[in-house]
């Protein structure tokens, strides 16, 4: 279980990372609606501008906190907590805009993960 934990730790960080420092002005099959960058998502979700920063730093905190989890393990289930509530509403965006589930797939993923984390 040790080995599972580490490796969901360290997919999830790294899927967060890049995610939010490397494809955020990038466009992706998975963004809601037609946008091409997440401003363009948070827009087409009806959600103000300083939302994005707030969730992109909350993920990018929960990516790092995952990292040093791997040596502090009492970080792991906040973050990974405080994930999965973030990939619900982020699956409730996708509803809201009526995306087809396809887009909705990366979410359910990171979700999926980050529950697995709170039940090791």
């Amino acid at each position: 279980m040790e080995y599972l934990r580490f490796a969901l730790q360290v997919i999830v960080a790294l899927g967060l990372l890049n995610v939010w420092l490397l494809r955020a002005g990038k466009s992706t099959q998975y963004r809601g609606k037609d946008a091409s960058s997440m401003r363009e998502e948070f827009a087409a979700y009806g959600l103000p501008a300083w939302m994005m920063l707030v969730v992109g730093a909350l993920k990018v905190s929960i990516a790092i906190a995952l990292l040093i989890g791997i040596s502090v393990e009492s970080l792991v289930l906040p973050a990974a907590s405080l994930l999965i509530f973030l990939m619900i509403g982020a699956f409730v965006m996708h509803l809201k805009v009526k995306d087809p589930i396809k887009k909705s797939i990366p979410s359910l993923v990171m979700l999926v993960m980050a529950v697995a984390l709170v039940l090791i």
